[in-house]
């Protein structure tokens, strides 16, 4: 039996219980549903977290319509994974999606599109895909027309899917005339179709040319609906517009610089445009709308590594801070107070249960969900959440593993012995710049357990033992085991191995 006949004839979902939330929400419509994430923008890029050199008076103004979300995650520190992390509510491990170009999402996830179109809900994807070939067609990286690998959007529930596999340049992508899309590997798919058509000037906008017209088409049916935009902004190649260009050029820039801020305000000018939208179209007042960055960014200049991670350490492919803490806020009027900032850690993990929980919809099987529902923080009901989040990343040079608990980071190999682990007080040392793994070791001890039990689980999920009798989900590959260094972006080697030294399985000391 496959996974829709399983889910048609199961009969398990259902309300099982009303929360307050979805008390209220009986008495009104369902609300509108827009995930909006950048690609390797910095916690720093915006200016609703203080950054005063690049223009986003669009995303600041929207930001104080809602809570400021000052410890927002995304699920990885690169971009495929945290993607599969908002369409699932589970960690990357257990399905395989171990990286960028990595993998594919299995069609057996029960995703978050596939749950609000079974209530519903109008539902489309806008932007980068990079969950695995979008199309049989597809020949770029990741994906070269091997069927193991295919990831159609609109296996995952899907209505309308305007799509990238990976990053476009951000201005013209495929040439100022468009020409370049008749031979590029990497075109834009609509519905499946290869597109040809209304490809130039600034790619973002080229992504809410399609959006747009999507919201108005549900507006008018009266439907509740679900989109997320993916832009490619300010992911490399980034090319900033010539008005946007002209905005940075009288500051004295260079032109790498320029490109990077112009991509990002050419992108909060999008943000206004829908904003803009949303309000003569009458939906604000039931759209719950969420803004995050998919990781920190980029490590290199000639990656556009201009972004900021004020201060945190890490970047990119970096499991500390600064590669996982990204800018994000949530807008939900009369549900989120406005103007707020929230402390409380959250995470792309969070999406799908706190959605699923605001619209009354339930997981068809007890499979694991790694991320928590967050509706009682978001509107102010509580300030802490209960589960931890999960980090790990098998590539990079961090550890290999993290774990957010209450107050405490804590980070490890896990060598036979744990002399390498680490742990910060995430509220106070955002910088993590003090290591307090001598002074706390019961609570590195607990940590170290839960995040072994955490790894075995991933294990056996990748198996396949969380989806329902007769699947036909095979892995693809072995199970990646964490092969690390703890030296980190922008840090000095010599001192990293100077303050601690750890080795792999064969007794020889990582470089």
């Amino acid at each position: 039996m496959n996974r829709r006949k399983f889910l048609k004839y199961s009969g398990m979902l259902s309300l099982a219980f009303v929360s307050p939330v979805k008390a209220a929400m009986a008495k009104k419509k369902q609300p509108n549903v827009i995930l909006f994430m950048t690609d390797d923008q910095g916690w720093g890029d915006v200016g609703f977290n203080g950054n005063k050199d690049i223009v986003t008076p669009n995303l600041d103004s929207l930001c104080k319509k809602g809570a400021r979300l000052y410890h927002f995650f995304s699920g990885c520190p690169v971009c495929s994974p945290t993607r599969a992390t908002v369409m699932t509510g589970r960690h990357y491990f257990r399905y395989g999606i171990w990286t960028a170009n990595d993998g594919r999402l299995p069609r057996e996830e029960y995703t978050l599109p596939q749950g609000l179109k079974d209530k519903g809900y109008a539902t489309g994807h806008f932007g980068k895909w990079h969950l695995g070939s979008p199309h049989p067609d597809y020949t770029g990286k990741g994906g070269g027309g091997e069927v193991k690998k295919l990831a159609r959007p609109e296996w995952f529930g899907y209505d309308k899917h305007f799509v990238t596999h990976h990053a476009v340049k951000t201005w013209d992508p495929f040439g100022p005339d468009g020409a370049k899309i008749d031979t590029t590997d990497n075109p834009y798919w609509e519905d499946g179709k290869r597109v040809s058509e209304k490809l130039t000037g600034d790619d973002t906008k080229i992504i809410m040319d399609r959006v747009i017209p999507f919201i108005e088409k549900a507006a008018k049916a009266d439907q509740p609906f679900f989109t997320v935009i993916w832009t490619h902004a300010p992911h490399t190649p980034l090319e900033a517009g010539p008005e946007y260009r002209a905005m940075y050029e009288k500051r004295g820039l260079d032109s790498k610089k320029i490109n990077y801020y112009g991509s990002i305000t050419a992108m909060d000018d999008q943000v206004g445009r829908l904003n803009k939208k949303l309000g003569e179209l009458g939906l604000w007042d039931n759209t719950m709308f969420w803004y995050c960055s998919d990781n920190g960014p980029a490590k290199h200049i000639r990656d556009g590594g201009y972004g900021s991670t004020d201060g945190m350490r890490g970047r990119k492919a970096s499991l500390f801070n600064g590669g996982v803490c990204v800018p994000g806020f949530v807008v939900w009027p009369g549900n989120v107070k406005a103007g707020v900032t929230i402390k409380t850690p959250l995470s792309t993990l969070d999406y799908l249960p706190t959605i699923f929980d605001v619209v009354g919809i339930e997981m068809p099987d007890d499979r694991p969900i790694d991320g928590e529902n967050v509706i009682d923080v978001i509107t102010g009901k509580v300030i802490d959440r209960a589960k931890a989040v999960p980090f790990r990343f098998r590539q990079g040079l961090a550890p290999g593993l993290s774990l957010l608990k209450g107050k405490y980071r804590y980070y490890t190999n896990f060598d036979n012995e744990p002399e390498g682990d680490m742990l910060y007080d995430f509220f106070n040392d955002r910088s993590e710049a003090k290591n307090l793994i001598e002074e706390q070791p019961q609570v590195a001890k607990e940590m170290r357990k839960e995040a072994l039990e955490f790894i075995a689980s991933c294990e056996n999920s990748y198996a396949g033992n969380d989806y329902p009798e007769g699947h036909g989900y095979e892995p693809l590959g072995k199970f990646h085991e964490i092969k690390n260094t703890l030296w980190a972006p922008g840090e000095k080697r010599a001192k990293v191995k100077k303050e601690k030294t750890i080795k792999n399985k064969k007794g020889k000391k990582d470089e």
